[in-house]
């Protein structure tokens, strides 16, 4: 709640509170819970001696700081549940519009009763339940709220923390007003006597106390001598400005809905084509599907003779396998065997081998003693060629004498 940014009548509703409040607020150490944007505490402050008003949320004690600047009146950041105040430390608490609002009620009623102290007054206001269920039947519960409460519910709640609770109905009703083209100095009202019913109340606002109080006037509270059937109709006129524009909308919207059914209906073809399509895939997956266990019983015959061969040829290497080892065991037999005969050979051959570089020896030195025979023969054969030759062999012969040559 803004002031001069809400509806008047919204407006109204939520200033006339503490309007009411206010004729209690005289003279008195005043707390207020749940503060918002400020101005109520600013309206008691006007006749309190001091007001601290608390919020929860802290950007609204800084909007309230800012914009309500009053000697006696202070704005501080506290839970409406857990106050830091010492007991009996105010006259009057003032809780308009936040008990809906709290998962644990009873903490606020109980935190009001602590800090009050003798003879003081608890003022809390909340909407009416079934009034409230029948104005947002179209847009649904506010989500803001956590407990709501109809008459006999709130009044027991609170009688369960105060003995003494004097019950006020909030309702918005028409007046018709005589006011002088100058300066009022003086107002007068009526009110005719009405039944006053509780269930079709639109607020339920009660001032609570541990000790008795006096008196429960009606109190009027007259938020403005205008016009009101002209605000009214200004109001309609913007309100059927609102419906233009929503007719505009839903116009769009039923052009934008024939759009979507063409396209659902456009979807819906392709989607029966689909259909058409998959069941056609499904004939098929089912005809793979047959074909498939064929193969698989194929293969699974193919497996198990393919399991029969794989034994035979294990069988078979196994054979080969003892066959090899055999005939490794004879090759390593014959190996040793002929390593032995070839040792012998070996040992043999040395002894060959021997025999032979002494019959090459032999040999050398015979040829050896053959070559200086035939030098001997060649010298004598020399030396008899000579005595031939001389002519003293030649006369021995002649004479028959010396020795005879014979021939080679």
């Amino acid at each position: 709640m803004i002031p001069g940014q809400v509806d008047p009548d919204l407006w109204n509703e939520h200033f006339a509170r503490y309007a009411f409040a206010a004729r209690l607020a005289r003279g008195r150490r005043v707390l207020e819970v749940a503060c918002g944007a400020g101005y109520g505490s600013a309206e008691l402050a006007h006749l309190a001696r001091h007001v601290t008003a608390t919020d929860v949320a802290a950007e609204a004690v800084e909007y309230a700081r800012a914009h309500y600047q009053l000697p006696n009146l202070v704005f501080e950041t506290a839970p409406a549940t857990a106050l830091p105040y010492p007991d009996a430390s105010f006259d009057l608490v003032v809780a308009f519009e936040v008990i809906e609002h709290l998962t644990d009620h009873r903490a606020l009623l109980s935190e009001a009763r602590r800090l009050l102290a003798p003879g003081g007054q608890l003022v809390v206001s909340t909407p009416n339940r079934v009034y409230y269920e029948e104005t947002r039947r179209l847009s649904g519960p506010n989500p803001f709220h956590t407990h709501e409460f109809d008459y006999r519910e709130f009044h027991a709640e609170l009688s369960a923390f105060f003995p003494h609770v004097a019950f006020f109905l909030q309702n918005h009703t028409e007046a018709i007003v005589f006011q002088p083209a100058g300066d009022a100095t003086a107002t007068e009202v009526r009110a005719e006597s009405a039944h006053s019913d509780p269930e079709s109340a639109h607020f339920f606002l009660a001032v609570c106390a541990a000790s008795t109080q006096t008196g429960a006037p009606r109190y009027v509270y007259l938020p403005s001598t205008s016009n009101v059937l002209r605000e009214r109709e200004q109001h309609i006129a913007k309100l059927e400005q609102e419906l233009a524009t929503k007719s505009e909308w839903l116009q769009k919207s039923l052009q934008e809905h024939e759009a979507l059914v063409r396209q659902h209906d456009e979807l819906k073809n392709e989607l029966e084509e689909r259909n058409r399509w998959a069941e056609g895939l499904n004939r098929e997956l089912r005809d793979t599907t047959g074909r498939v266990a064929e193969l698989q019983d194929e293969l699974a015959s193919e497996q198990t003779a393919a399991r029969q061969t794989v034994q035979e040829y294990e069988a078979k290497i196994e054979e080969l396998d003892a066959d090899i080892r055999s005939k490794v065991v004879w090759a390593q037999q014959l190996e040793a065997r002929l390593m032995g005969e070839l040792n012998a050979k070996s040992e043999e051959l040395a002894r060959c081998v021997g025999i032979l570089h002494r019959a090459e020896n032999d040999l050398e030195e015979r040829t050896r003693w053959a070559q200086s025979l035939d030098a001997r023969i060649q010298d004598l054969s020399s030396d008899v060629s000579a005595v031939r030759a001389s002519r003293w062999f030649k006369l021995g012969r002649t004479l028959g004498l010396g020795p005879e040559i014979r021939e080679s």
